[in-house]
């Protein structure tokens, strides 16, 4: 038999007492083995006491404080021997030890924990602004801050009127930054007085407002050249349109515009081939000093075996996109997809998921995430716009030709009762209000007061440009057309200069050479 003890310097005793266990196993006498073992140990004990000194003392009042421990049990179980010694003892032991952990108990300090909600770079610059000096950090924002008692209001700011007279100031865009320079002070406690302000009024103007030698001040304009030459994409839509098109170093927004416009006219999933060739023209401006715009999508076309297949363009106050090839006439135009999702359930008989019985399904269902928008499918006028039986939040929106379109299950509604709505206006967002099983659409299309199939449905609209405006149409359409595909991203030009250097009195006053 094999024993570790935790004290190195006692193992030889405990192999004596091992050797002895041996014995008493083979059938020796219990009092023998025991005398055997005390003439074995007492030697070894003394051996070690001699060897070590302190050390073998330090273990032996060790040896003795476990037995004691182990007679006395500091630790009784409280449940038993009320009142008794050995009760009141554990107590005395369970009473030191709390008042030991009340003794040791730690301080608690506060912990900085993350926002409950995310917070953007714009929201995160308003909280510190308003928190701690909030002018000094204002400024870095530009938004407006509550002054500090500090703060003395101005009886007159001189360069106000200055500014008003080149650009509204209401215009100057908010996050404009400005420079401005202080000159000395008149007298130890005097203001200094502006003697520069420089900043950015407009894409196409700088601003600088500077005090003269007569001390008065003076408004100069600092024009900026711009290039506002639009930036056209094409390229062949290929397996998807989409990464095509950013492929090719389109804008997101952009691409998400011209998908919006096209699938208002052809089916994006069915009705567009890979050997299609799509075309976008984006507004876009560019300036001397190198920074650049990306405005509003002016045309998207889609173009088969080189025809032109589809033309829009951006026309009027509204900012539409109108196709040219329908300009005049009344035309049929498919409806666009409502949400951008997909259909789970389609138009005829099922078996209803909540009721659990056969009945008609009087639309199409489209899967998408909670809080979606939901787009008016085409022009209309809203009729219903609330809480509406199994459907839960509903909007029912009358269209021209007797057609009716209904959006079921809403989370909010976006619109109200005999509002008139766009085709593309976001009409409400996807929930699962009403007799629903999860976040989604029911839309359904209706033609004189009864349910139709929404699949494959096509609206006539009526000719909205005639006239004079046809002509404009048609000459904006034109002139886009002759712009080359990336011509906005050439080289910029740099304009000559107005005035030539004026010659210096002192060179005419050198001598000329002559040859």
């Amino acid at each position: 038999m094999q024993r570790l003890d935790w004290d190195g310097k006692r193992g030889v005793l405990f192999k004596a007492l091992d050797d002895n266990c041996e014995h008493i196993g083979k059938g020796a006498g219990n009092a023998a083995a025991l005398s055997h073992a005390q003439v074995v140990a007492e030697p070894v004990l003394h051996s070690r006491e001699g060897q070590s000194g302190l050390a073998g003392r330090f273990t032996d009042r060790i040896r003795r404080f476990e037995e004691w421990c182990a007679h006395v049990d500091l630790a009784p179980d409280l449940a038993s021997d009320i009142g008794s010694r050995k009760w009141l003892r554990g107590f005395a032991t369970l009473l030191g030890l709390s008042v030991a952990a009340i003794a040791l108990w730690p301080d608690f300090s506060e912990v900085e924990a993350a926002t409950a909600m995310p917070v953007a770079s714009r929201e995160r610059d308003e909280f510190r602004s308003q928190s701690i000096a909030p002018l000094a950090l204002g400024g870095d924002s530009g938004r407006h801050m509550g002054a500090s008692p500090l703060v003395h209001p101005l009886a007159q700011v001189p360069e106000r009127p200055l500014v008003g007279n080149a650009v509204p100031v209401s215009d100057i865009a908010s996050g404009t930054q400005f420079d401005i320079t202080l000159g000395k002070r008149s007298a130890p406690n005097a203001p200094r007085e502006l003697d520069a302000l420089d900043f950015r009024a407009r894409f196409d103007l700088d601003l600088s407002i500077e005090r003269g030698a007569e001390g008065g001040l003076a408004l100069v304009r600092h024009p900026i050249a711009v290039d506002a030459t639009p930036l056209r994409i094409r390229g062949t839509v290929g397996s998807s349109l989409y990464r095509s098109a950013r492929n090719a170093g389109a804008p997101v927004a952009a691409i998400q515009s011209y998908l919006r416009a096209v699938d208002k006219y052809i089916n994006l999933e069915s009705g567009i081939s890979a050997s299609d060739e799509y075309d976008m023209i984006v507004a876009y401006k560019r300036s001397a000093k190198g920074e650049h715009e990306v405005g509003d999508l002016l045309y998207a076309g889609i173009e088969r075996d080189g025809k032109p297949r589809l033309q829009l363009l951006r026309w009027g106050k509204d900012g539409q996109m109108f196709a040219a090839s329908s300009i005049g006439k009344p035309r049929s135009v498919p409806i666009g997809q409502p949400v951008a999702g997909h259909i789970t359930s389609r138009y005829g008989m099922r078996r209803h998921p909540i009721l659990g019985y056969v009945r008609m399904h009087a639309g199409i269902d489209f899967g998408a995430a909670y809080g979606s928008p939901i787009y008016a499918v085409a022009d209309g006028k809203v009729t219903y716009a609330g809480r509406h039986g199994g459907h839960g939040n509903y909007v029912r929106i009358q269209h021209a030709g007797g057609l009716g379109t209904g959006y079921g299950h809403m989370s909010r509604i976006a619109v109200a009762n005999g509002a008139h709505v766009r085709a593309g206006q976001v009409i409400g967002y996807v929930g699962s209000t009403g007799l629903s099983t999860g976040p989604h659409l029911h839309f359904e299309a209706y033609r004189n007061g009864h349910t139709i199939n929404p699949a494959g449905l096509s609206i006539m609209a009526k000719p909205q440009i005639a006239g004079k405006e046809r002509d404009a149409f048609k000459a904006e359409l034109r002139s886009l057309l002759t712009v080359e595909p990336g011509a906005a991203l050439a080289p910029m030009v740099q304009p000559e200069a107005e005035h030539a250097e004026a010659e210096r009195e002192i060179d005419r006053l050198a001598p000329q050479t002559i040859g």
